[in-house]
């Protein structure tokens, strides 16, 4: 197991890695820092998980300290009513988690018969990546295909907005930020194609025609993106068809 010391807002919160990659918070510094007057209490009444043992050489010696799993760490979060609580879990999601994926962990020498299964792992990986390959050239060939029969216009009717407008307006409906709009846009399942190219007023300077879209339909295509959307806290989110994982996204209860 590793250890590694974060500062966060010049306190320190330390993160143990374990021999399968997971983060394991230090029960102590998380409490501290959440302003748990009882940590033992808090553990007992927000954790669900196994609380795991560590010796951590400190001032006093070598003394065993609680650590908490990630699920663990964020229930104290969800359940702290200290204002620095939104602040801290942004920290933990923005920096300690990615810092931890960057570096890696500890891993031990593989046995003969893991490196045979991990050899045979990544060939079957390579081959689910040619086939989702094809699939998306067939559906952006497809996609090429229905665009090339795209409608031109030369003003923006009304009822219709293009994908500056769309990225505002779903961002004050759903909180997403705009890489998230652009995903379901362009890359999730069931994007939505334009209805309409509008020719620029100064297509003679060089301007470019921009796609626009029913905002009603846009407005039922993120409702339904939402709706298959897993909270994992009251602002993060995850989904299915988005490779890079939380996102934040507005609370459950204002939607």
């Amino acid at each position: 197991m590793n250890l590694s010391p974060f500062n966060f807002q010049g306190v320190q919160v330390r993160v143990v890695t374990d021999e399968s990659g997971e983060p394991w918070f230090v029960a102590k510094d998380v409490c501290s820092l959440l302003r748990y007057a009882n940590p033992s209490d808090a553990i007992g009444r927000h954790c669900k998980g196994g609380v795991k043992r560590y010796p951590l050489q400190t001032g006093g010696g070598l003394q065993e300290v609680r650590l908490l799993s990630e699920g663990d760490t964020l229930r104290l979060i969800v359940n702290s009513t200290m204002p620095v609580a939104q602040q801290f879990e942004s920290w933990v999601f923005d920096e300690v988690l990615p810092a931890i994926r960057r570096t890696g962990a500890y891993q031990r020498p593989m046995t003969h018969a893991e490196l045979i299964a991990a050899s045979a792992n990544q060939l079957v990986v390579i081959e689910r990546k040619q086939v989702e390959q094809q699939q998306a050239l067939a559906q952006v060939e497809d996609r090429t295909s229905r665009l090339e029969q795209v409608r031109y216009l030369d003003t923006v009717p009304s009822g219709f907005e293009t994908i500056t407008t769309i990225r505002d307006r779903i961002n004050h409906r759903h909180g997403l930020p705009a890489w998230v709009v652009n995903a379901v846009m362009r890359e999730v399942s069931g994007a939505p194609l334009p209805f309409a190219m509008v020719r620029s007023r100064h297509a003679g300077e060089g301007g470019q025609p921009f796609a626009i879209w029913p905002k009603a339909a846009i407005t039922r295509r993120f409702d339904q993106f939402v709706a298959q959307c897993t909270y994992v806290t009251a602002e993060r989110a995850t989904h299915p068809e988005i490779p890079q994982d939380r996102f934040k996204i507005k609370l459950r209860a204002t939607r």
